[in-house]
């Protein structure tokens, strides 16, 4: 069976150190009820067996939705709640590796921090492609120089990928981010930092609609 393409419009990556001291499935819930199309499950200070409950958790709710769960890094997790794919950075396991344990049935999304790894990803069959930072942020503080505007937009004119953008992205500069071409773009902050999380989704969802590149 084919796999469906990822809707990549609005992509929350989850931080519980950013909820405000809120649940973090609460938030994930009218995150998705305003407009999120898929949720990465980050945790890089979590036991395994928390991240698996969590995941469970997320996995439950968001199959209610019908929107996929992404598990940050962690293929053993992964596999463990049979999330609908993984999400791997630079210095995670390679592509080959994960795609080896998780079977093609798998989403997996891969970090490009620079437009020389952007080429190198054509050469993997991966799902789809992070632009990572746009902007600098506060969020992640170990990544390279960022994109800015016209980087993200030379990463989609020579990537095969899908493509979704993160790093600073919020109301008032996504519709400039959509305009590059991508696919979509993820928040961190913009959505589990906000005081309303679901009228937050619904503004960005509305604003990356409107900006969207047809074919």
């Amino acid at each position: 069976m084919m796999k469906k393409a990822l809707d990549l419009s609005l992509y929350l990556v989850t931080d519980r150190g950013l909820t405000l001291g809120r649940d973090l499935c609460t938030i994930v819930e009218a995150a998705v009820q305003g407009g999120v199309t898929c949720v990465q499950l980050r945790e890089k200070d979590c036991e395994t067996g928390e991240f698996v409950e969590l995941a469970l958790q997320l996995k439950t709710l968001l199959d209610g939705y019908n929107v996929p769960l992404i598990i940050n890094d962690r293929i053993d997790v992964a596999l463990a709640v049979d999330a609908a794919g993984v999400h791997i950075g630079q210095s995670d396991m390679p592509y080959e590796i994960a795609r080896r344990l998780l079977g093609n049935d798998k989403y997996i999304g891969l970090s490009v921090e620079t437009l020389d790894e952007a080429m190198v990803a054509n050469a993997l069959d991966v799902d789809y492609i992070g632009i990572s930072p746009i902007f600098s942020t506060q969020t992640k503080q170990d990544i390279k120089q960022p994109f800015e505007l016209e980087g993200a937009k030379r990463v989609v004119e020579i990537t095969r990928h899908p493509t979704v953008a993160i790093g600073g992205i919020h109301p008032h500069n996504v519709a400039r981010v959509m305009q590059t071409g991508v696919d979509g773009v993820a928040v961190v902050s913009a959505i589990v930092s906000a005081i309303d999380p679901q009228q937050n989704a619904k503004e960005l969802s509305s604003i990356i609609h409107q900006n969207k590149k047809t074919l």
